[in-house]
């Protein structure tokens, strides 16, 4: 899967390899324009080259900056309200001045205000007081149709960039470049998607559907990428008080507690769709709060929004994003609702300084509207809210010719071809290659995969240095069955360790999957799943004691996962274990004697429920892109006495919960609970071992003050509380504001009890094991997005202080990606 993602970014990683530099001989223009009345800066202006195509706009201050190559000697400026006016610039130079427009006389209708009040106020209460009534996500139900087109750009394409040597087998691409009206930078695009759906919705209760009945996206064939190019992944609503973008709760214009965040005018009146309509600007009241300029066009007896048009707050604390404008048009049903009719998104993303970054452009049209309509019976049987028509993916050229409602540009056109023909430079696929081994950690070489690369070299107490060779099959070498495996050799305890594993993929809707695995290695017991590896080259890197609380298992599974809906699945396992002791994890009995190893027989019961959640799926793996919804799991193991000379026959069952709830505009939470018991009498083995941490990288799933093989339990519970502020104080603090840090706090409390029976079962416990006879907890504070990507906390160990070999404070850090 992730080879299809890589694709998308090797042509960039070859740009980001190549440096820019601008050719001279180009015609500049910059300045800012502003009314000639008021003298107050104008936004979101049109500003362009006489007899060209190359324009932009001015920004929330508005400023601007554009230039050309072409011969030109005068620019046109123009903003809705205003009179159009051009002015003369100097040839192949630097031009800077300040623009004055004049307004167009219009009578607005007499407002009434409080004494000394904006009597913006008064006009934004009334639509505020109308919102339930204009909100069309508020009608009972509704459908359209919809046509939605998305693009992907690399920016910042400097002239002389083709000349470039590593660029000769790119020379067909040059002829896409184009200039972006809104930021004035070059681009050349490299992906395109199209796609025609039917979109249901319905208030109470809450639910939506789409159907999408025809789609294509330049250089991909894969029904998981096709989800996320219809319209529901689209729809930006300014009636809701915050806009969900990118994991951020961006404050809308009218949220009910605008005025706290936003200072609003009124500008003028104009007619559209033969309605009254009155122009209202509005301005972020703070620095770096996540927040809009923009302007809204409002019907002036319905107080509906009849057009919106946003540029994000430039000094907001959101990562990788430069800059993003949005634009809404709606058009009247009836007398007095008005629904959208044309949607368009810009973002503009920016990745290193001083190199190429991305555009992403988004535009839906809708039509064919209707209230109050019930969900098709094709839509009530099915669990996803996105539903591929089967054939949507093989739509002939002439169906698209017939049913796009706007017509591609002759570059678009161009697109699908270009992608085509990149996908066949040598230079593309060796890039491809590149960006898959630094993303997925796997190098493919034909019908094998090396990887992953961070195993390779690692030490530990027990094996010393330690080195290991791992791969898998490719999907060359099949679709179907994917075989990997690995050998490694300690140089401390002369010991080679291999196995081997297989995946079969029944099919992928559903997703049906079978998987076998034999192994025999070092392993680390109580340790998180998502953990750092114990062969991991960090964790040898970053352990703060050195390791020697490890097993020998040699282990023999076998799982069959069914997913019965999305987000919804179950799966059986059976396994053996053959666990060995080492000089710390002794199996040293009461009576004195020692085993020499302990075998463990279990069939084990799994279901996930994840409702909602979204995937990016390739040939055998796939990511989620996260659930909105509570991700549940549940489990049952049970041991079987008498089976490869097992000894225990017991039951574990163990349920967790994971939410990531918004708290907009106080950041978000995330909270875990786990809870879960044993019935049985088993060795300390067996038992529940709490997954500590003894390494200086974070892990959100560990007690990161906890040593390994420190608590045990056979009944236990236990919750995690951790709150992202995103920059909600750090924000206003005028030192700290360009640094765009965030805070975070957290706790973590473990509860949980052992049985007199299960103390004494066999094996004495090793030094340092013990039951949680009182509360364990650990909190913490943290500042996260230190250059986009650390976070560090400081944690607080606050109970069982007592116990030996342990730390009351820790430092911990992590590498993360967010927005």
């Amino acid at each position: 899967m992730q080879k299809r993602i890589s694709t998308f970014f090797a042509l960039v990683f070859i740009l980001l390899l190549t440096p820019t530099i601008s050719f001279a001989q180009t015609t500049k223009v910059k300045g800012k324009v502003i009314d000639a009345t008021t003298k107050e800066p104008l936004p979101f202006c049109n500003v362009s080259f006489i007899k060209s195509t190359i324009g932009t706009i001015t920004d929330q201050n508005g400023f601007f900056s554009i230039d050309t190559k072409t011969p030109t000697d005068s620019i046109a400026i123009q903003y809705v309200g205003y009179n159009k006016k051009t002015f003369p610039v100097k040839k192949n130079g630097v031009n800077t001045f300040t623009a004055e427009l004049d307004p167009l006389n219009y009578a607005l209708q007499e407002v009434i205000v409080r004494p000394g009040e904006n009597p913006a106020h008064a006009f934004l209460r009334n639509i505020i007081a109308n919102k339930d009534k204009n909100n069309y996500a508020k009608l009972p139900s509704y459908s359209y149709s919809a046509y939605t087109k998305m693009q992907i750009d690399v920016n910042n394409i400097k002239s002389n960039l083709k000349d470039k040597k590593i660029l000769k087998q790119f020379q067909f691409v040059f002829d896409y470049i184009d200039t972006n009206k809104l930021t004035g930078k070059t681009y050349i695009p490299i992906l395109l998607s199209e796609t025609i759906s039917d979109y249901y919705y319905s208030s109470s209760p809450k639910k939506e559907k789409e159907l999408i009945k025809a789609t294509q996206t330049s250089g991909v064939n894969n029904q998981s990428v096709a989800q996320f190019t219809g319209r529901m992944y689209q729809n930006i609503n300014v009636y809701d008080n915050f806009i969900n973008f990118f994991d951020q709760g961006l404050i809308s214009p009218l949220n009910n507690n605008g005025l706290f965040y936003y200072k609003y005018y009124l500008q003028d009146s104009a007619y559209i769709n033969g309605k009254r309509c009155i122009r209202m600007t509005f301005v972020p009241k703070r620095k770096q709060e996540p927040t809009f300029t923009g302007e809204m066009w409002v019907h002036d007896s319905t107080y509906a929004v009849v057009k919106v048009v946003m540029q994000l707050n430039r000094n907001a604390n959101i990562n990788w994003v430069k800059d993003m404008a949005s634009e809404q048009v709606f058009e009247p049903l009836n007398d007095s609702l008005w629904f959208p009719k044309k949607s368009s998104l810009f973002v503009d993303f920016k990745i290193i300084k001083g190199t190429v970054g991305f555009f992403g452009h988004n535009t839906s049209v809708v039509e064919n509207v209707k209230l109050n309509v019930p969900f098709p019976d094709s839509t009530k049987k099915s669990s996803p809210n996105i539903i591929l028509d089967p054939k949507a993916l093989d739509k002939p050229t002439d169906f698209w010719s017939q049913n796009r409602p706007v017509e591609l540009s002759d570059q678009e056109k161009g697109i699908f071809k270009m992608v085509q023909q990149v996908q066949e430079v040598p230079l593309f696929k060796t890039a491809t290659n590149i960006t898959n081994l630094l993303i997925n950690y796997y190098y493919p070489i034909g019908y094998f995969e090396y990887g992953p690369y961070y195993q390779t070299i690692s030490s530990n107490k027990i094996e010393g240095n330690r080195i290991k060779l791992t791969g898998r099959t490719s999907n060359k070498f099949s679709k179907t069955v994917m075989v990997g495996a690995f050998v490694a050799y300690g140089f401390k305890d002369e010991e080679f360790k291999y196995g081997s594993d297989l995946l079969y993929m029944f099919s992928k809707e559903p997703r049906i999957t079978g998987y076998a695995q034999y192994k025999k290695d070092i392993e680390q017991m109580g340790l998180s799943p998502f953990s750092l590896a114990e062969d991991n080259i960090l964790t040898s890197i970053l352990r703060r004691n050195p390791n020697y609380k490890l097993n020998m298992i040699e282990l023999t599974k076998v799982r069959f996962d069914y997913e019965w809906l999305p987000g919804i699945s179950s799966g059986i396992e059976v396994a053996y274990r053959n666990i060995k002791p080492s000089d710390f994890v002794t199996f040293k009995k009461y009576d004195g004697t020692i085993d020499t190893h302990l075998p463990d027989a279990t069939i084990s019961l799994s279901t996930r429920i994840a409702r909602g959640e979204k995937y990016v799926q390739g040939e055998f793996e796939r990511v989620s892109m996260g659930s909105q919804n509570p991700i549940i799991n549940i489990n049952a193991t049970f041991g079987l006495k008498k089976v490869g000379g097992s000894k225990y026959s017991y039951t574990m069952l163990n349920a967790n919960l994971v939410h990531k709830l918004s708290l907009n505009p106080f950041g978000y939470l995330r909270y875990a609970i786990e809870g879960g018991k044993l019935f049985g009498t088993v060795p300390y083995p067996l038992l529940k071992l709490h997954e500590g941490n003894e390494t200086y990288a974070l892990n959100r799933y560990a007690f990161n003050m906890m040593n390994y093989y420190e608590f045990a339990s056979d009944t236990w519970g236990s919750i995690t509380l951790e709150h992202h502020f995103n920059g909600l104080f750090l924000n206003h603090i005028p030192l700290m504001r360009k640094l765009k840090w965030r805070e975070i706090a957290y706790g973590k409390a473990l509860v949980g009890a052992l049985s007199n029976a299960n103390k004494t079962k066999e094996y004495a416990f090793p030094i340092g094991l013990m039951e949680v006879n009182k509360p364990y907890y650990e909190v913490g504070v943290g500042i996260e997005n230190i250059f986009k990507i650390i976070r560090i906390d400081a944690i607080w160990r606050l109970s069982h202080l007592e116990n030996p070999n342990i730390d009351k404070f820790g430092i911990r850090a992590g590498l993360q990606i967010i927005f």
